[in-house]
């Protein structure tokens, strides 16, 4: 079972059940919270090298994005598969990954 059907399992089964809006708010609360130990663990940026993150919350994060995908019927592999290829291509066609917006 891949991660995303464990997750939609998980959340059927202890009746978790929530809409879109709940779910993006959760995945990016959740991303907050790898954000806060990020800028904890650093100093704010005064130390880059003494980054940590610890692997709960970025399961929890994980967690969050595969229960939003699930909701919003989304293949969550597929998605990645398709960012991947983009970035990719745009590493082919400019060298960079970024989108030069």
């Amino acid at each position: 079972m891949d991660a995303q059907a464990r997750v939609s399992s998980f959340v059927k089964e202890h009746d978790l059940d929530a809409p879109a809006a709940y779910r993006l708010l959760d995945a990016v609360s959740e991303l907050g919270e790898v954000s806060k130990e990020v800028c904890t663990s650093t100093a704010y940026g005064a130390d880059p090298s003494a980054v940590d993150v610890s692997d709960d919350e970025l399961g929890d994060a994980l967690f969050a994005l595969f229960a939003l995908c699930d909701v919003l019927e989304v293949d969550g592999e597929a998605a990645l598969e398709t960012s991947l290829a983009k970035y990719e291509e745009r590493l082919v066609e400019s060298g960079g990954a970024g989108s030069g917006e």
